[in-house]
């Protein structure tokens, strides 16, 4: 009428093993014990000789601000291989903002394939590091939208050899959007009545025009009809035969104006001739 002791009802077999598995894992324990007390206690206030404390190296701290790039160098991969490129980061830091996202960015991860880019639109490798160095925000830029606009520029029978030109002489034309770059386009061709020949032409010639501030270049362009008394056909020989009389000082371009018509007394149709001068 009574029940069986648990013992009592395991096999034979199974209690031996059961024996040897005990066995076991305390041997294991008394090892792993034994190799616990093998190990010394560590303390930081243990006391160690001068020759063992000469050959500890510390590693600089990394600041948590600073006005100059070169504090972080010797911690960025990304910076260190920047500056292997030929990007001068002495000029980088002054443009706002630019260390901060040079900081951030993974050399391998978020800047070689803008690298690669730049390289198939046509800058040469002795270039990156020059154009690198004036446009550092191209590096954070997507690179879906950078393609994209190179796609405009080739929908607008820009040939690869041009738009190489014109990327390398204006670093900043591909932070433009598409929206922007055609709006610069058709404000050049309206404004001075030109072909869409002549337009793009000017642009190649003068790629800036598409990324500086059109204020100059109305002022000047109202010098030069009001103040200077050309015609507007003579304004537009000028100005596709010298484009960089858009973006002349307005000042400079009047004493210029002045001692060549008044003082030589050189006739407006010779200056629409030879704007150069």
């Amino acid at each position: 009428g009574s029940f069986a002791s648990p013992e009592r009802s395991v096999p034979s077999p199974l209690k031996q093993e059961h024996a040897k598995a005990e066995t076991l894992l305390n041997l294991n324990a008394k090892v792993l014990n034994e190799d616990w007390d093998d190990i010394p206690p560590s303390s930081a206030l243990e006391e160690i000789s001068e020759e063992e404390a000469v050959q500890i190296i510390a590693e600089p701290l990394l600041p948590l601000q600073s006005t100059t790039l070169r504090d972080y160098i010797d911690h960025s991969e990304t910076l260190a291989k920047l500056v292997h490129l030929g990007v001068d980061l002495s000029q980088v830091e002054k443009r706002q903002k630019a260390g901060q996202l040079l900081l951030t960015l993974d050399f391998e991860k978020d800047i070689q394939k803008i690298l690669l880019f730049l390289k198939d639109v046509g800058v040469e490798d002795n270039q990156l590091g020059p154009f690198l160095t004036k446009n550092p925000y191209i590096l954070g830029e997507d690179l879906e939208a950078l393609e994209t606009r190179v796609a405009y520029l080739k929908s607008k029978k820009f040939g690869k050899s041009e738009i190489a030109q014109m990327v390398s002489r204006a670093p900043y034309l591909l932070l433009f959007s598409v929206e922007r770059l055609d709006n610069r386009l058709s404000f050049f061709k309206n404004e001075l009545d030109l072909s869409v020949k002549k337009t793009k032409d000017l642009v190649i010639r003068l790629p800036r025009l598409l990324t500086g501030r059109l204020e100059p270049v109305k002022e000047n362009l109202q010098v030069c009809q009001i103040e200077l008394g050309f015609q507007r056909n003579e304004i537009q020989e000028i100005v596709y035969k010298t484009p960089k009389i858009l973006t002349a000082s307005k000042k400079r371009l009047k004493q210029t104006f002045d001692y060549l018509h008044n003082i030589m007394g050189i006739p407006h149709h010779m200056l629409t001739r030879f704007p150069q001068v």
